[in-house]
């Protein structure tokens, strides 16, 4: 029988990818020769790091939720699937020969809904308001990061409701805005975890 995608190791993964993340950006402020310019660059490798640990989290929840339960993607397909699956299946199933790719928070959920139902926990869960600007702020920040196209500054505009911005990290280094983004991902996380059989 094919490996199923234990969620709960996800999470566990998860958490220690921010944990590494954190203490990464915990050892930048906290080194005194370095310049700002140089702080800057860190938070927007430290925000490309959280998006791709959050992405294999919502490959892993994805893969998870429908070996429990194929029916939705059955019907979809227009065909009855196995009830297990391998991890490979299914990650080729999301990305076909790419990546996984979505547009904003919206576009997750949607991606998400193309693969289990409305009332599933995943999609619930990605649904919830107090999730909403953790989820666009992460997705917004990362493509300005490692793009800096002017589309995706000006989606990161539109996101954080500013006129001006010159960088992800610039934002991201003050005050506790990357710690308010991450706390949200590891409950959206821990969420996860809590709801999912296995």
């Amino acid at each position: 029988m094919p490996k199923k995608k234990r969620i709960k190791l996800s999470v566990a993964y998860f958490l220690r990818e921010v944990g590494q993340i954190t203490n990464y950006l915990v050892r930048i402020q906290s080194t005194s020769d370095l310049k700002d310019s140089d702080k800057t660059r860190c938070h927007d490798y430290a925000v490309i790091w959280l998006y791709r640990a959050f992405e294999n989290l919502m490959l892993d929840s994805l893969s998870g939720a429908i070996n429990n339960d194929t029916s939705t993607l059955s019907a979809s397909a227009g065909f009855l699937l196995p009830k297990h699956l391998s991890i490979e299946v299914y990650q080729f199933l999301f990305t076909g020969r790419g990546y996984f790719d979505f547009r904003g928070r919206d576009g997750l959920i949607k991606k998400v809904r193309e693969y289990v139902p409305e009332t599933h926990y995943l999609a619930i869960t990605l649904k919830k308001t107090k999730y909403k600007s953790a989820l666009e702020q992460l997705i917004a920040l990362r493509n300005l990061a490692a793009h800096g196209s002017d589309q995706a500054r000006q989606s990161a505009l539109k996101v954080l409701n500013l006129t001006r911005l010159s960088s992800a990290g610039s934002w991201l280094k003050v005050g506790n805005r990357f710690g308010t983004i991450t706390g949200l991902l590891v409950a959206l996380a821990s969420e996860i975890e809590a709801a999912a059989p296995y």
